[in-house]
């Protein structure tokens, strides 16, 4: 009878350990929610990129920008930014050429709505966050009027789905 007993405590232990995950650490390189890839182009030739000169962007009713290599201003043709985890919709002010003090910085404002899918990873990574863009195709991503020159003349969609960082989701044509 002991021995039944010690055996069934080491088969339970040994079940404990095995049936156990790795938590406190999240590995490097575990996929976690992707930004949104945005790449822009010349307006008149679609097929050409276009870097943006001193582009700012900064999410609505914030003050602090998205930083870009540890800088808050990037000049470059393509960007990554977050989409929010906490609700179907993000809008952005892109300011272009926004260390200007000649006159020249001009701001446009988009606003991604979107549906969500939190994806269980791990104990120690929590939850990513899986983005498709719509659920209505005429108003996923949306250029709203300023009143301002637009800088922006037209933005395309080119992936709905926003589960990886690989390709861009979006071409801004300027």
């Amino acid at each position: 009878m002991k021995k039944g007993i010690i055996m069934f405590m080491l088969l339970l232990s040994a079940a404990y350990f095995i049936s156990c995950e790795k938590d406190d650490i999240c590995a490097e390189g575990t996929p976690t929610t992707p930004s949104v890839v945005i790449e822009f182009y010349e307006r008149d030739n679609r097929t050409q990129p276009k870097s943006v000169l001193n582009l700012r962007v900064i999410a609505e009713n914030m003050e602090t920008p998205v930083l870009f290599s540890g800088s808050d201003v990037t000049s470059a043709n393509t960007i990554r930014i977050p989409l929010r985890t906490d609700a179907d919709t993000t809008t952005y002010r892109l300011i272009y050429n926004a260390t200007a003090t000649n006159g020249t910085r001009n701001e446009d404002r988009i606003t991604f709505n979107y549906t969500r899918n939190e994806i269980y990873v791990s104990r120690a990574c929590g939850y990513k966050t899986h983005f498709y863009l719509g659920p209505d195709p005429n108003n996923d991503v949306l250029l709203q009027d300023t009143g301002d020159n637009f800088w922006i003349s037209e933005v395309g969609v080119e992936r709905t789905n926003i589960e990886d960082q690989n390709e861009a989701h979006i071409y801004i044509y300027f």
